[in-house]
């Protein structure tokens, strides 16, 4: 339901008494407030910081340290994304192409 909408069902509710002007105009606010109010922390944002996160690992390293940093990022075990790294390689040939470009720019945990 759009806002216009909200606030037209408002409005027939004033009309019909339900609401008084007071409660009227502070529910009309409420939702012009929420309507103009800038809408973070969805799903792109997080996805957002969870790349600004991601950094190679120094202590979980077999190579350049790429699977322990996903693993840190993710939640997941590092072997599985060693484990994923290496049949991308085996069935499609490119797992090694996007291992070695993760392990060029993404920066060294500090």
């Amino acid at each position: 339901m759009s806002v216009s909408d909200e606030i037209k069902r408002l409005h027939e509710l004033h009309q019909a008494g339900a609401l008084t002007d007071d409660e009227f105009a502070r529910a009309k606010q409420k939702l012009l407030d929420t309507a103009e109010a800038p809408k973070y922390g969805g799903p792109s944002d997080d996805l957002a910081s969870e790349f600004n996160r991601f950094r190679r690992s120094r202590a979980d390293r077999w190579l350049g340290g790429v699977c322990g940093g996903l693993g840190k990022v993710s939640g997941m075990e590092s072997w599985i994304w060693r484990l994923v790294f290496a049949l991308f390689t085996i069935s499609f040939g490119f797992g090694l192409v996007i291992y070695l470009l993760l392990w060029i720019f993404v920066p060294d945990e500090s």
